[in-house]
């Protein structure tokens, strides 16, 4: 290949740029063309596209977020969208794309490859780390490194007042997050989507803490938990039990910002050139990841349908050591 474009899609997560920055460097390293598609599928829509080189991409690495920005298209979706995204790609000689994102940006360069022969090589960018073929996706270090300081210092407050807290964290339909924290930060149980926790047995968990001279609580919640969210479930505990001054704190969308930690920096510059030299070698529909600290291939079909399981050691850890 002599042309290829590079976009980020789908919600944002730190190492991202590290990751868009690997990508051109590699390219141009290797006498091919780059551009950036700026706002995702839907920039590839609408022609947001600008050629890159190497000072594009300087001072980058350490920014959170996506300087190419993102965006989750609906007109790419559909048959009208998805032929104008490839007018624009033919319009500039491009004749491949990197795309670093999650399940739902996979399943567009997939769609994309069975419609239109637009071969894509993709770099797991999403902080639940619940994609199949990597155990590390771009920006899930970072991510529990902000939920564990701000845990830390809920902690502080927690113990001056005798308090039990609530704390929910992302994590819509995977507990990755939440299992990593609630080990790395101490805390008494953690609630997660992919495994339910009954009221009853959280209280006594609680209980125990309390009975053995716990003078404060932490429990962390996964917002796609079964039971609840933090608000639901901390109302269905002190309606049975009140002996800690109760209190709910909802992280949200500080998890995604920040500056990538040198994990992700590093992870992101690996996959960047790794994806890179293989779209330009003619490989395509399909993802890089980190299996065993080595790049692993899985074809996007695999990627966007095998969730990865949430790891059962990480909770036997939480419960074994929450007492």
């Amino acid at each position: 290949m002599k042309k290829i474009g590079v976009f980020t899609s789908g919600g944002d997560s730190p190492g991202m740029n590290a990751a868009i920055r690997a990508c051109v460097r590699t390219a141009i390293n290797s006498g091919v063309q780059v551009f950036g598609i700026y706002r995702g599928y839907q920039g590839l829509v609408e022609g947001d596209i600008t050629e890159l080189n190497a000072r594009s991409v300087a001072n980058i690495i350490h920014r959170g977020g996506t300087f190419l920005k993102s965006a989750r298209s609906q007109e790419f979706r559909t048959p009208e969208g998805m032929a104008k995204a490839k007018q624009n790609m033919d319009k500039l000689g491009i004749e491949g794309l990197v795309a670093i994102g999650g399940d739902g940006t996979f399943t567009g360069a997939h769609e994309f490859w069975k419609q239109h022969q637009v071969k894509t090589i993709g770099i797991p960018g999403t902080i639940d780390n619940d994609l199949h073929g990597t155990d590390y996706t771009l920006g899930f270090d970072t991510a529990i490194n902000t939920v564990i300081e701000a845990v830390d210092k809920i902690r502080d407050t927690a113990l001056s007042h005798y308090r039990l807290f609530f704390i929910e964290v992302m994590g819509r339909d995977s507990g990755f997050i939440a299992a990593s924290a609630a080990v790395a930060s101490g805390a008494t149980a953690v609630l997660i989507p992919e495994k339910e926790t009954s009221i009853e047995e959280l209280i006594k968990k609680i209980d125990y803490g309390k009975k053995s001279g716990k003078k404060s609580s932490i429990v962390i919640v996964a917002e796609g938990g079964k039971s609840g969210n933090a608000y639901e479930i901390a109302q269905k505990v002190t309606e049975k039990y009140d002996y800690y001054n109760t209190r709910v704190t909802v992280l949200g969308h500080v998890q995604r910002g920040g500056s990538p930690s040198a994990f992700d920096r590093i992870l992101a510059s690996r996959l960047g050139v790794e994806a890179t030299r293989a779209l330009i070698t003619g490989r395509h529909d399909e993802m890089l990841g980190i299996v065993n600290n080595k790049v692993e291939v899985t074809p996007f079909s695999a990627a966007i349908t095998d969730k990865l399981p949430i790891d059962q050691t990480l909770l036997d850890l939480s419960n074994e050591l929450c007492i």
